[in-house]
């Protein structure tokens, strides 16, 4: 499996931006897919998380009420909806796959989000 992340850019504090993660190779084997980010001088942390059949999902509270992560398992793509950016958004973001039985972690390369106040 192989993830390739796309949507970064630049934009003003209150904007919006739409990041896309899509999958290709073994895609029937993915299970359980998320968005981490990686702040300057900051640990990569967890955004949120959407399970295999998109029925559940799970958000760091510094994202509730802001982001939304979907996926279109037609397509083979999932997606973070981002929405009231602040400063601190600024990160690279990376796709997460969870791949297979036994179960591997899959990563893109990263998007990079830069929101300037």
């Amino acid at each position: 499996v192989q993830l390739v992340e796309s949507g970064g850019g630049l934009v003003q504090a209150g904007g919006s931006l739409r990041l896309s993660c899509a999958a290709s190779g073994s895609t029937f084997s993915i299970n359980a897919m998320g968005w981490y980010r990686r702040a300057p001088g900051k640990q990569r942390e967890l955004v949120a998380t959407i399970t295999s059949g998109g029925g559940s999902t799970n958000y760091a509270d510094s994202v509730k009420g802001r982001f939304t992560i979907s996926r279109a398992n037609a397509k083979n793509t999932m997606y973070l909806q981002m929405n009231s950016l602040k400063p601190d958004d600024t990160a690279v973001y990376y796709c997460n796959a969870k791949v297979g039985r036994p179960q591997i972690e899959v990563w893109g390369l990263g998007t990079l989000v830069t929101v300037s106040s």
